[in-house]
């Protein structure tokens, strides 16, 4: 079954396409209050170091005009900002804008542009900016392949698009231990921290039905993006996209 069927994935369902973005929303509106704790709870943390080492990679610059897609929470464009680019922060949810909002405000950050937007229908224009984000969101959009399409669209000619996201890791013995924390604990975890099992059910699930790192990269190839590359974390874990609009 691919992103282009009449039906899609939600988790281990196959739903009907245009059932998927309302009902991905409802899964974020119900954790957003508590999202950036159980990022920390089911990553021991480490999700801050993979952040600090993807913005990294996009090396932003003063001046620049950065597309931070699915950025919610503002994890991202806290530490894009600092660099001096002018962020816009982009999510389909406006609860987990209105938590983003509240964190820049608590931290005296004013700087930040905050829209709500869906990822296959962009209102920006064309070759708007230097570069676009999208941390651990991809896998939530419905139609991928048009998401990646527009993030084409609105990079400049020598823009830069990055992509974190989870991945299957290869690391033998890992998998396994991965698996079975994933789909036993995570869960217990999400009612213990956030009141919500199943919702963190799906974002587990969400990870298994993702394409595998060189199919991932064949789709950004195929929206148009040259020299894209894949830097695997942990075995593939995690992993950061990356390509160029020329």
């Amino acid at each position: 079954m691919t992103e282009t069927s009449q039906t899609v994935s939600f988790g281990y369902e196959d739903i009907d396409a245009q059932d998927k973005t309302a009902r991905v929303g409802a899964v974020f509106s119900s954790v957003a209050k508590k999202y950036d704790v159980m990022n920390d709870a089911m990553s021991a943390g480490l999700h801050r170091v993979w952040k600090d080492q993807f913005v990294r990679r996009v090396k932003p610059r003063a001046g620049e005009q950065i597309l931070d897609m699915a950025g919610g929470t503002g994890d991202i464009a806290f530490r894009l900002e600092k660099a001096g680019a002018s962020v816009t922060v982009s999510d389909i949810n406006q609860d987990m804008l209105d938590v983003g909002i509240e964190r820049a405000m608590e931290r005296g950050i004013d700087s930040l542009v905050w829209s709500r937007q869906n990822a296959e229908e962009l209102s920006f224009p064309d070759r708007f900016f230097d570069a676009y984000t999208i941390a651990f969101g991809i896998r939530n959009v419905t139609r991928i392949d048009k998401a990646l399409a527009e993030a084409h669209r609105v990079l400049k000619y020598g823009g830069r698009f990055f992509c974190l996201e989870f991945s299957t890791t290869q690391w033998p013995g890992f998998k396994e231990i991965y698996d079975t924390y994933s789909h036993k604990l995570v869960p217990r975890i999400g009612t213990m921290i956030a009141g919500d099992a199943d919702s963190y059910r799906y974002l587990i699930e969400s990870i298994r039905r993702f394409p595998p790192m060189p199919e991932f990269e064949r789709m950004i190839r195929d929206a148009g993006f040259t020299q894209t590359k894949v830097e695997p974390i942990l075995g593939g874990l995690v992993a950061i996209h990356s390509g160029w609009k020329v």
